[in-house]
């Protein structure tokens, strides 16, 4: 089992700096803003052969305020309990403080081993960690600067000293690893407060992220693993995404680019639609930055508990209507709250992950080619008709399909939406985007200069 490590502070004493050093990435939004992580935020990481997990958590306030802030402060006393060690981060330039005393006296409490992190500190002298002794503690403050690395390889070298260093893996246990299951990553999409954060404690079954009536709430991309009728996946809750025009603060931008980037990386968006709402422009852009980065995607549709029978069928038709688009992409209805519907959207989930990676061999796409030719020729353009020789496979996540023949560049989109139909029928590509490429092939004729050759 690998270490957990939870970093612990109160807010912007540079935990998420630091958790982007240990991890060696660029996960966590730092900016200097009090208040910005708001969920748990798990990461992996490794010094020498010791491979760690560690987990940024958002300022903590143990005095247990209302709203926000004490869901904030509610994870971090979850991220406690998950830990084997906690890095106390303190913040060398403030100094001491009430709330680091708070702190410290709830990290007394928990029984965990604490090591006391003095950030902030590049260009001070030993003295200035000498005030921290007061946090009583018991433990040397360490002066470390996350930002530039100071003083974190001797930390982390005392943070797991206590555990045991990474057996190397033997040949079959090398084999076994590779050959296991590939963890389908879902970002979880959509306006702010649709009830993403709800669906995925429903998911689950715990309150994982903080999920409050406030728009906003979320705005890191958090991931988790976890394991859905024995099939594994990692769930990345996103920040709702706000027009434009909305968008006021820096953070929330940040937000939106850990949004699209969760979006890209992702195997299968689910977007999130609030059913009492309805559909919403910005809906519809949502679902198109996905289909830009060619993801499988499938509609849930949450709060559907709330409506009557006729307000369910009115819904039904605006999505019809507004998220025409999306004609191959299966809608849910579901109620994240009451946990309703979830089977159904992670078989959709499933399928739609199914259809994206799908092989598709050459002779049956051939085959299924030349048929649909038969039963529908492309239109004339001018006095030439295209004509469509073998198709194969060009790609996945989404799947390509490459079409060769002659004169096909004069092959209009309602003949490409005709053709993408058709094989969506014939291979079952439900909830995915397919592209279609034309490739025509070279006319010798065409160069005079090659007519002349073949003459002679």
């Amino acid at each position: 089992m690998l270490p957990v490590i939870a970093l612990v502070g109160r807010p912007n004493v540079g935990k998420s700096t630091l958790y982007n050093r240990l991890t060696r990435t660029r996960d966590a939004i730092v900016a200097d803003y009090a208040g910005l992580t708001r969920d748990r935020h798990y990461g992996d990481g490794k010094v020498g052969p010791r491979p760690y997990i560690v987990i940024d958590t958002g300022g903590f306030e143990p005095v247990r305020p209302e709203g926000i802030v004490g869901q904030m402060a509610s994870q971090a006393e979850l991220a406690i309990e998950e830990s084997d060690a906690v890095i106390f981060v303190v913040d060398a330039r403030t100094g001491v403080t009430p709330q680091d005393h708070r702190i410290a006296q709830t990290l007394r409490e928990s029984g965990r081993k604490v090591y006391l992190a003095v950030n902030k500190a590049e260009g001070l002298s030993p003295v200035a960690a000498s005030e921290f002794y007061e946090l009583g503690l018991g433990v040397e403050p360490y002066l470390v600067s996350a930002a530039h690395g100071q003083g974190i390889a001797t930390l982390m070298d005392d943070v797991l000293s206590p555990f045991p260093e990474e057996e190397p893996k033997t040949g079959d246990e090398k084999e076994a690893e590779e050959g296991g299951e590939h963890r389908i990553r879902v970002a979880i999409a959509g306006r702010p407060n649709v009830g993403k954060s709800t669906l995925v404690n429903a998911l689950l079954g715990e309150d994982r992220v903080v999920a409050f009536d406030l728009p906003g709430t979320t705005r890191d991309a958090i991931n988790v693993d976890f394991d859905y009728d024995g099939h594994p996946y990692t769930l990345v809750d996103t920040a709702g995404l706000r027009k434009k025009g909305k968008v006021f603060e820096a953070i929330e931008k940040f937000s939106v680019v850990k949004t699209l980037q969760a979006i890209a990386d992702s195997n299968v968006v689910v977007l999130v639609i609030d059913a009492r709402s309805g559909v919403a422009e910005h809906d519809a852009h949502i679902a198109e930055y996905a289909l830009d980065a060619g993801r499988a995607l499938v509609v849930a549709v949450n709060k559907w508990d709330g409506l009557s029978a006729y307000e369910r069928t009115q819904r039904d038709q605006q999505l019809e209507m507004k998220l025409r688009f999306l004609h191959w992409a299966r809608f849910v209805h579901i109620s994240a709250l009451k946990r309703n519907g979830l089977n159904h959207l992670m078989k959709a989930v499933s399928d739609a992950y199914t259809a994206s990676m799908a092989r598709l061999p050459t002779p049956k796409l051939t085959r299924s080619l030349i048929e649909a030719v038969n039963r529908q020729q492309p239109p004339r353009a001018g006095k030439v008709r295209p004509k469509m020789r073998y198709a194969h496979q060009g790609g996945s996540n989404p799947p390509v399909i490459v079409i060769h023949g002659n004169s096909l560049q004069s092959i209009g989109d309602s003949y490409r939406r005709y053709l993408e139909s058709w094989f969506r029928d014939q291979f079952g590509l439900a909830g995915t985007p397919l592209k279609i490429e034309f490739k025509t092939g070279r006319n010798p004729y065409a160069d005079p200069k090659a007519a002349g050759d073949r003459k002679k």
